[in-house]
Order: C-alpha cells, then sequence, then structure tokens
C-alpha cells in the first residue's frame, strides 16, 4: 500500500529555494571569477586614482598660492614685465610660469587674470585677451574681470559692439560686484561708439536705476544729454 505522502511546508520550500539560490551564486562565480575579479580591481584602481588625483590637485593649488603670494608686490609696484617672467635673483617665479605650471588650479587661473592685466600694460594685446579668454575660474568676481578684460582687449581693436555686450555680461555675474557700475558705464560708452545710441541710453538708464547713487550714474548723466542733443 503506497504510503501518503507529506505536504511540503511553505518553510521548506523558502528554504529550498535559499539553497538553489546560494549554489548557483557560487556557480556563477566560480565561472565567472577572474572576470569578477578584474572588475574589483579596476573600480579599486580608478577610485585610488582619483584620491590621488585630487591630492595632487590640492598640492598643486597650495604651491600655485605661495608662488603667487611672492609675485603679487611686482604687479602692484607695476613692475609688469618682472611681474610676467619673475626675478632669477629674488627667486621669483612669474606669472607666465605659473599659469603654464599651474594654469588649472584654482590659484592658477587667478594668476591668469593677473598675467592678462600684465600683458594689458606691455601692449600686448593679443596675449592679454587670450589669458582673460581662458579663465575658467569659478570665482564670480574674477570671472567678471576676465569679461572686462576681454572687452578692453576690443575696445583697443575698436570692436566696440563686442566690447559693450561683453561689459553688460559681465555687470551680471553678481550684484554684490563693486565695479558693476563701472561695467555698465564703459558698455553705455563702447554702445555710442558703436552708432548704437538707443541702446546705450538704455544702459545708462539701467546704470541710472539700478546704481544711483554711484559716481558712474551721475557721470552717465552727460552721455545721456549728448545722446538727446
Amino acid at each position: 500500500m503506497l504510503e501518503k505522502r507529506k505536504k511540503i511546508s511553505k518553510k521548506q520550500i523558502k528554504e529550498d529555494k535559499l539553497v538553489t539560490t546560494y549554489y548557483e551564486a557560487i556557480t556563477f562565480y566560480q565561472k565567472y571569477q577572474s572576470k569578477i575579479l578584474i572588475g574589483i580591481a579596476a573600480v579599486a584602481l580608478v577610485v585610488v586614482a582619483i584620491v590621488l588625483y585630487s591630492n595632487k590637485k590640492a598640492s598643486d593649488n597650495l604651491v600655485a598660492a605661495n608662488l603667487l603670494g611672492k609675485v603679487m608686490p611686482l604687479y602692484e609696484a607695476e613692475n609688469f614685465k618682472e611681474a610676467i617672467d619673475g626675478q632669477k635673483t629674488g627667486n621669483i617665479a612669474g606669472l607666465k610660469e605659473i599659469v603654464d605650471k599651474y594654469g588649472s588650479t584654482n590659484q592658477g587661473n587667478v594668476a591668469k587674470i593677473f598675467l592678462g592685466d600684465c600683458y594689458a600694460m606691455t601692449g600686448n594685446n593679443d596675449e592679454a585677451y587670450k589669458m582673460y579668454d581662458d579663465y575658467s575660474g569659478s570665482n564670480p568676481l574674477f570671472k567678471a574681470t576676465a569679461l572686462a578684460g576681454k572687452a578692453a582687449c576690443l575696445e583697443v581693436k575698436k570692436e566696440f559692439d563686442k566690447a559693450a555686450d561683453l561689459y553688460k555680461d559681465a555687470s551680471k555675474i553678481s550684484k554684490e560686484n563693486p565695479s558693476n557700475s563701472e561695467f555698465l558705464l564703459k558698455a553705455g560708452i563702447d554702445l555710442i561708439q558703436a552708432g548704437k545710441k538707443s541702446e546705450a541710453k538704455t544702459v545708462f538708464e539701467t546704470l541710472k536705476k539700478d546704481y544711483k547713487n554711484s559716481t558712474e550714474a551721475y557721470e552717465s548723466d552727460r552721455y545721456l544729454i549728448q545722446i538727446e542733443s
């Protein structure tokens, strides 16, 4: 006589599935063990590379800051040629060297602004524009300064229309920038030079509305009179 089959409980079914899954996982691992280990090693290498890269960037930024601190007295004393090239006797690296070696760091980007100023002050307008244009830092004041620097370079070439646009862009970077009123005044003047009096009037009116207590706002009155006469 056939014995009555025992009913399999839900618990047993669950345990059986767990055991099956476990052995499937073991089999999968054994089959693809080398590839899995290579993948883990690759991820580990990427993590290590990121950490090392971040550490090097931080280290380079610190070096650039120290070098920039040493050369800035030459810039502030308006010894622009020496600020560009440095002083071998004083063991001072020039702004050009700092930019060449550390231009991708935050402080290296700051050096680009000052190097652009030095080039502009020594008559090298094209190199000045290149430095301002190459600025890729995140500081809003330096961003605006870079745009204004490019505008000044275009003014030398009498490209007043483009210069005005850059000055206007510079004034929009940060509301806290104390140079905004100056940027707008220069934008308006350039628009007059470009023969765009209507646009110039709009810029001057914006200047008077947004920065009514600034020196530039009062100065814009004579340009408005000039436009309307």
